[in-house]
């Protein structure tokens, strides 16, 4: 998938670009994948919520809809998100005075020890130079018992099918770039280490998947239109880092569209959500 955030630093570049249409997207990402990320997911008890890399404020949203005791405060580097964060949920007058949006760096948080009794991050720590500072600052911000959920990727699993192959060209050059970049497309799988050594308790790890085939034509078209917005909304970034062509890029558009309106096609995609508890 991808973040709703920015790097931590502003010298690591972004995949995905902050434009009004990349906004968009991650709104809807945020609706398509509700049901999955948010299935198990319990801050029953919580008051003071703290959402790191809370973007364009799409899973503030859910967050506050889902858990109507929890008030939200939300971290963002990129002044951009915070201003779409500030538009989109100031339309929604129900929402008033449940959240509060301010810029800082995950791995530097501005706030006190024990400020708050839960946390949530979602596709961040893929982004960051250093995921365990991240997860150190998450910790020492929150209380004892406070508990954290975390959602990351794990690029390794996605697979399209029938074998698109400049879609897996650009799958490869997409994750590469984020490799070189000091991002991490497979941080998912190293959440329970990450949590572990950063000294939080009760680690579990829970695998979520998309997969949908024949049984799901409908989820499937548009799960994989969806797929190709957030592939294609790297691409500029990748053709002038010289790690596509625009014909790859061509390529993974007419594939796409191909496999979208296959009757046989296949889409799966697994991701990793930990939950974790601070004493």
């Amino acid at each position: 998938m991808t973040d709703a955030t920015a790097p931590s630093t502003p010298s690591m570049p972004y995949l995905h670009g902050f434009s009004p249409t990349e906004q968009a997207r991650l709104r809807r990402q945020a609706r398509i994948a509700e049901s999955t990320i948010f299935r198990n997911v319990d801050y029953s008890g919580a008051r003071r919520l703290l959402e790191v890399g809370s973007g364009v404020g799409a899973q503030t949203e859910i967050l506050l809809r889902r858990f109507p005791d929890l008030h939200a405060t939300c971290v963002d580097l990129n002044a951009a998100q915070l201003d779409a964060a500030r538009e989109h949920l100031g339309g929604m007058a129900w929402l008033e005075g449940r959240y509060s949006l301010q810029q800082g760096d995950a791995s530097d948080l501005p706030f006190e020890p024990r400020s708050f009794d839960s946390a949530f991050l979602c596709w961040v720590l893929e982004h960051v130079p250093s995921p365990a500072r991240v997860l150190s600052e998450v910790r020492r911000v929150l209380a004892p018992g406070a508990p954290v959920y975390i959602t990351e990727v794990m690029n390794a699993s996605f697979l399209l099918d029938p074998y698109s192959p400049n879609v897996w060209r650009y799958w490869m050059a997409f994750n590469d770039f984020q490799i070189d970049s000091g991002g991490d497309p497979f941080v998912g799988a190293k959440l329970g280490n990450l949590l572990l050594a950063g000294g939080f308790h009760d680690v579990q790890t829970e695998i979520k998947t998309f997969h949908f085939d024949n049984r799901e034509p409908a989820q499937r078209k548009t799960m994989i239109a969806f797929w190709q917005e957030l592939l294609l909304s790297a691409a500029e970034q990748l053709i002038a880092e010289g790690k596509v062509t625009e014909e790859i890029v061509a390529g993974v558009r007419q594939e796409m569209q191909q496999v979208q309106n296959d009757p046989n096609a296949v889409f799966f995609y697994s991701f990793v959500q930990a939950r974790a508890v601070v004493y």
